[in-house]
C-alpha cells in the first residue's frame, strides 16, 4: 500500500447528498404531504441538508421554510439510500424524522415559491400520491414510529 496525503486521500472517497424531512400526521393517522412545483410526486415536507448541516437541522430547516412550523424533530424513522439516477450522479442518503402532530391545516404557512400545495392524506391515498422510494419510506417511517425503532430502509 502506497502512503497517501490525507488531502488526498478524502479528497478521492466518494460523495453523496443528504436529504431529511418530517412525518407529520394529524388525529385521524391522516399524513402531511407537500406537493412541490418541480416534481410530479407529492412528498415529505423536507430537502436537501446545506455543507455541514446535521440531518435533524435540515430537517426542522426544510420543514420551517416549506410549511411555515417551528419544531423540534424527534425520532429518526427511517435512514434510506437512493443510488445515482438521472442529472443526480451521486448516491443520496434520506433521513426521515418524526415530527409529530399537526391538528389541521390552518397554522401551515406554504412556500409559494417552490410548492403548489399542502394537504392531509389517508396512508393509502399518500402512497398513491408519492414516488416508489417516498412510499416506501412512509410505510417505514409509520412501522418505525409504531415500533419505536429507526428502519433502515433498504432493509425494510
Amino acid at each position: 500500500m502506497t502512503w497517501v496525503e490525507p488531502e488526498q486521500y478524502w479528497a478521492a472517497l466518494p460523495a453523496m447528498h443528504g436529504a431529511a424531512g418530517g412525518l407529520f400526521t394529524d388525529p385521524a393517522g391522516r399524513v402531511l404531504l407537500v406537493k412541490p412545483n418541480y416534481t410530479a410526486h407529492w412528498g415529505f415536507p423536507g430537502g436537501s441538508m446545506d455543507a455541514g448541516e446535521r440531518p435533524d437541522e435540515a430537517a426542522a430547516r426544510e420543514i420551517r421554510e416549506e410549511v411555515g412550523l417551528t419544531v423540534t424533530v424527534g425520532t429518526l424513522l427511517v435512514l434510506d439510500w437512493s443510488p445515482p439516477a438521472g442529472v443526480r450522479t451521486r448516491p443520496l442518503l434520506h433521513f426521515l424524522f418524526d415530527a409529530g402532530q399537526v391538528d389541521d391545516l390552518a397554522r401551515i404557512v406554504r412556500q409559494e415559491d417552490e410548492l403548489d400545495d399542502v394537504a392531509l392524506f389517508t396512508v393509502e391515498e399518500a402512497a398513491r400520491r408519492m414516488s416508489p422510494g417516498g412510499a416506501h419510506r412512509l410505510r417505514s417511517g409509520l412501522r418505525a414510529r409504531a415500533e419505536g425503532q429507526t428502519v433502515l430502509g433498504w432493509d425494510a
